[in-house]
């Protein structure tokens, strides 16, 4: 969406659903708000809408950090998980064979991404940590395409040891679990200093 500034000029900015004007070409840290990642992410499709039944990043991203507490991983790995889409609420959800050939995009989305865990984690995940993420990533979307599309993404079945839900529900209770195991983390990550 453009919005025209008092100039006439048009403005590259999006309306987030908290009515915050964001420049994903320029973004501020103090204008990303984790309700518009909560809801956007909450009504984004997965698999850009190809599996049988709606399935959304939001619960993707839920069930990432869901794994990660039943792997006893500490709570900014878990927290690392739930946010690890954050940057498609502004940008949106390509699929991965499109994305790795849009260099533009692929720096635009690792900037916002960084952003945003800088601003909820105080820190971008790396080394070891970054694995782990990226591994619970891949194992949550192995197991969405063997339950939606009945087709295998690798060779071995990785290993999950959370109980995965692939049900459809309400966008807005997405939305509410999402927002309410953030603030969870956030809570024991911050007992934990």
């Amino acid at each position: 969406m453009l919005v025209k500034d008092f100039g006439g000029k048009m403005k590259d900015c999006i309306t987030t659903y908290t009515k915050i004007q964001f420049n994903t070409f320029e973004p501020e840290e103090n204008k990303i708000c984790i309700e518009d990642i909560a809801h956007a992410l909450s009504m984004m499709t997965r698999a850009n809408g190809h599996f049988p039944e709606f399935f959304s990043v939001g619960q993707h991203c839920i069930q990432c950090c869901r794994e990660a507490v039943a792997r006893n991983y500490v709570p900014e790995t878990a927290l690392a998980c739930l946010l690890h889409d954050g940057s498609e609420a502004y940008l949106a959800d390509v699929t991965r064979p499109v994305k790795k050939n849009m260099t533009m995009y692929l720096q635009i989305e690792e900037q916002l991404q960084n952003m945003i865990y800088h601003k909820f984690l105080g820190y971008v995940p790396q080394g070891e940590e970054e694995v782990l993420v990226k591994n619970i990533d891949d194992t949550c979307l192995y197991f969405e395409f063997a339950h939606f599309m009945d087709e295998r993404l690798a060779p071995a079945e990785p290993v999950m040891m959370s109980d995965p839900h692939y049900e459809v529900r309400p966008m807005k209770e997405v939305e509410e679990e999402f927002l309410k195991l953030f603030h969870q983390l956030k809570k024991e990550i911050t007992e934990d200093e």
